[in-house]
């Protein structure tokens, strides 16, 4: 919901929580980083960081339990994501399609189409993703 509100806009989701670049650096602590999703066994997502305006790219850190899932309905055309599991195994819907994402590996995938992350492990799942997002 947020995704869609900031795109309606012409912002960025960091842009609402004051997490997006100002010049030259911004350096963010870790209490200012804010927790956007919390999953139903404990699992959370916070925006480490992020670029303001209509083309927008975010920093994220993902931490799954076991059973846990987060669907998109899809992002704006072009949107695309980038991904390196630290921990656990990723699986990552796209349209028809799972693919597992084992930890050290990355992943890329175009996002304008309806998505979802989820553990299908027995173990905590812990990712960084990046979303690359023009609005405009």
């Amino acid at each position: 919901l947020l995704c869609r509100l900031a795109t309606a806009m012409g912002v960025s989701v960091a842009d609402f929580v004051d997490v997006s670049s100002k010049p030259t650096v911004h350096l963010i602590a870790e209490d200012e980083i804010p927790e956007l999703w919390e999953g139903e066994k404990g699992g959370r997502a916070r925006l480490l960081a992020g670029s303001g305006g209509p083309d927008m790219t975010e920093l994220w850190m993902w931490e799954m339990q076991p059973g846990e899932k987060f669907a998109s309905p899809g992002h704006t055309e072009g949107t695309l994501e980038l991904f390196y599991v630290q921990s656990g195994t990723l699986t990552l819907g796209v349209k028809d399609h799972l693919y597992r994402v084992k930890t050290g590996c990355s992943a890329t995938a175009r996002t304008d189409v309806p998505h979802f992350y989820e553990n299908q492990g027995e173990s905590p799942l812990v990712f960084i993703m990046t979303v690359h997002e023009k609005t405009s």
